[in-house]
């Protein structure tokens, strides 16, 4: 994805098993694989991140 800045948690490992956002997109987060940087990238409108983001954060998911 040409212009993407992505980032994995801080509190992520080094074992590779982590996911990266782009956040930088206009109308668009892009998420992919740190196991498979050239592999498909997951793309989503920004309301829906957010929302997902909330619902992982209020603990609507068994994660």
């Amino acid at each position: 994805m040409s212009g993407a800045v992505w980032h994995k948690s801080r509190r992520s490992g080094a074992e590779g098993n982590c996911v990266e956002v782009a956040d930088n997109l206009p109308h668009v987060v892009a998420v992919r694989d740190t196991k498979d940087r050239e592999g498909g990238t997951l793309t989503f409108p920004p309301e829906v991140w957010s929302a997902f983001i909330d619902d992982v954060k209020a603990g609507r998911f068994d994660v």
